[in-house]
């Protein structure tokens, strides 16, 4: 098709003809004198226009018909034709025809003057506005923050709302991704990634997608996770894999950073004792929703994530814990506590006893 399309191009391509055709396309608010068009160039950019606007936008795929305005981060790299900047914009939304895109770049003289580097572009652009974006327009470097907590379908999600990947994407390589021995491989894993993406602020320069950021965050797990770190969980007889799945239950129950480390005291004794954890966070994982309070039905539910049925560590973590989730682990509080319990304002009540803890579970609940 676009070989045909060049031959069009090619035969009408002198100056005159040009200017008429970029006169009637580009219109008003463009940095093109206007002309009027008179006679055999207004004819033959009247058949141009036809063929781009009219007969081949019925052949290319279906048009963006999803919200507009939604943020996309697009990566132009070196050598990219606009032929294949238009291809990538259209399938992400950005633009409604790539043909359109391609003669927008041929009839301005702007094939080769598109520049390297990653745009803010956004979902229902014209064709020529995206591409003045990418000639005319800064690079953008792409900041993000992550916070304490999330899972990876909370990431994937938060990527995918700031238009930088598709959170399916995500999601996919997350089920499998192990870049490090620590990552252990286990039964019943939902995402092998999970826990092991450290929550931060990051900055993207250049070129990036699903898994650069996946492989981003992972490193900066590895460099958080010190000498010291590892050597303090060896002494506790901790894989680092067993670290971080018990910082992730500790991350999702402590609000405040002074229960952390006694939330992560009572998970190690009940470890040691043969208790069943009991975390409603492992329970909360497995469900669509999160709910502000947990049935018995839920605690029924089976799973080998679900604490209240399965004794141990759930298959691996549940959630991205920060250094100070980890570091609690590692350096757990002194105290007999065996039971805790949340208010509603996220603060947590401790008993050493079953009848204790029920009877600060009817004070608080």
């Amino acid at each position: 098709m676009k070989e045909s399309l060049q031959g069009i191009l090619d035969f009408l391509n002198n100056d005159g003809l040009r200017k008429a055709m970029e006169a009637v396309y580009r219109g008003k608010g463009t940095p093109l004198q206007k002309k009027i068009v008179f006679g055999i160039p207004a004819l033959a950019a009247a058949l141009v226009l036809m063929i781009v606007f009219v007969i081949i936008p019925l052949s290319e795929s279906p048009a963006y018909t999803g919200e507009k305005g939604i943020p996309v981060y697009f990566t132009v790299r070196p050598g990219m034709s606009v032929s294949e900047i238009g291809k990538e914009l259209h399938a992400r939304g950005v633009i409604d025809s790539e043909t359109k895109f391609w003669w927008t770049a041929k009839l301005n003289g702007f094939e080769n003057k598109v520049k390297s580097g990653t745009f803010a572009l956004q979902t229902g652009m014209t064709p020529r506005d995206a591409l003045e974006m990418l000639v005319y327009g800064n690079t953008v470097t792409i900041r993000f923050t992550i916070p304490e907590g999330f899972s990876v379908r909370d990431i994937a999600e938060r990527l995918e709302s700031e238009g930088l990947v598709k959170a399916n994407d995500f999601i996919a390589l997350a089920k499998s991704y192990r870049p490090y021995p620590y990552v252990e491989e286990h039964e019943n894993v939902r995402y092998a990634a999970e826990g092991f993406l450290f929550p931060d602020t990051y900055e993207i320069n250049g070129e990036f997608d699903a898994a650069r950021i996946m492989e981003m965050m992972a490193e900066n797990f590895d460099r958080r996770l010190t000498k010291e770190m590892r050597d303090r969980a060896k002494e506790m007889n901790l894989s680092i894999y067993e670290l971080v799945t018990l910082a992730s239950l500790v991350e999702k129950e402590a609000y405040h950073d002074e229960d952390r480390p006694i939330i992560a005291q009572i998970f190690l004794k009940r470890l040691r004792l043969g208790m069943p954890l009991q975390a409603d966070p492992t329970v909360q994982y497995l469900l669509n929703e999160p709910k502000e309070d947990l049935l018995f039905s839920d605690t029924e539910i089976a799973s080998p994530y679900n604490t209240y049925q399965n004794v141990g560590l759930p298959p691996g973590p549940i959630a991205s814990p920060g250094t100070a989730s980890l570091m609690a682990v590692l350096h757990p509080a002194a105290t007999n506590y065996l039971y805790f319990v949340a208010d509603r304002n996220g603060n947590n009540y401790y008993a050493t006893n079953y009848a204790d803890h029920l009877a600060l579970v009817d004070q608080v609940r």
